[in-house]
């Protein structure tokens, strides 16, 4: 049996080329370089976390004298870390749920019942995506604050549940589903949710997914509203008491372990889903 050799842009001929060659080698070094500004600041950032905080101040080193967990464990314990994750997890569940729930609701609404004025509302969602979501953080702020919200985290699930972007992808995905089968659900003498929650979400297990993700990635790393509902209820998330902690009495090193408390979660969801991430950045056209 024989196996077909899949070739690259450069294939091995090519490279007996001078110019073929000397363009490849610095093509190689181009990428090279951008892995190490990519990822030298996270290793600097691990490296330096075990040093303490008279080795911090010295001449600057890369590599710590020793690898000491017990100087994180210390950390953990005296900034009572284990609250922060718990209040980011109890905000990080509600919005993936919202997320899931309001926005493919609303995407099922515009691409299978689509009611009178829908292509107008799709147009408006769309149209939603142009306008910076910092603009309307006042007005928002004001509202909250008139309904009785601050200080709990319901401002911020309901935040993901309106989210023209999960929309798009939402509907984008629904229209591939055959309008023949919700016609049939329907005949079954199941409601329009009914359908939603036993037809079109196990269906729809991709995008779901899709969809989690980002969602995780954003509310974990979300600041500015949290920060504004959240602050002195004791209910703020790792993104918000890593702000807090500037005027504290804590150290240059505890800081840097606190960033390695935060960065850890969204590292490990890119580890265990990189293919669907990449699949899905590619597929949507959108990176980052």
């Amino acid at each position: 049996m024989f196996i077909r050799k899949q070739y690259g842009i450069i294939r091995d001929h090519d490279l007996r080329s001078p110019v073929v060659l000397l363009g490849y080698i610095g093509l190689t070094l181009l990428c090279v370089f951008f892995v190490v500004v990519a990822f030298g600041p996270i290793l600097w950032l691990f490296f330096a976390s075990f040093k303490d905080i008279r080795e911090f101040v010295r001449e600057p080193t890369f590599l710590p004298r020793s690898f000491d967990l017990g100087k994180f464990v210390k950390t953990w314990n005296d900034l009572k870390f284990v609250r922060y994750y718990r209040n980011s997890l109890i905000s990080v569940t509600g919005c993936v749920i919202s997320a899931v729930f309001f926005n493919g609701l609303l995407a099922y609404a515009l691409s299978k019942v689509r009611p009178r004025g829908a292509k107008l509302v799709f147009s408006l969602v769309l149209w939603s995506l142009l306008i910076p979501p910092t603009t309307s953080i006042v007005p928002l702020f004001m509202n909250i604050v008139r309904l009785g919200m601050v200080g709990t985290f319901f401002p911020i699930w309901f935040s993901f549940g309106a989210n023209a972007f999960y929309v798009i992808l939402f509907k984008n995905f629904f229209d591939t589903i055959p309008q023949s089968l919700i016609e049939a659900s329907r005949l079954d003498g199941c409601n329009e949710l009914q359908i939603f929650q036993k037809v079109v979400l196990p269906l729809s297990r991709p995008i779901v997914m899709v969809v989690v993700i980002y969602a995780v990635n954003a509310a974990w790393s979300d600041f500015l509203l949290p920060y504004l509902v959240l602050t002195n209820s004791g209910l703020e998330t790792v993104m918000v008491r890593l702000f807090q902690f500037r005027g504290s009495y804590t150290t240059e090193v505890d800081i840097l372990r606190a960033i390695v408390f935060a960065v850890i979660p969204p590292v490990v969801l890119f580890v265990l889903f990189q293919k669907q991430i990449t699949e899905m950045a590619a597929h949507s056209g959108i990176k980052g």
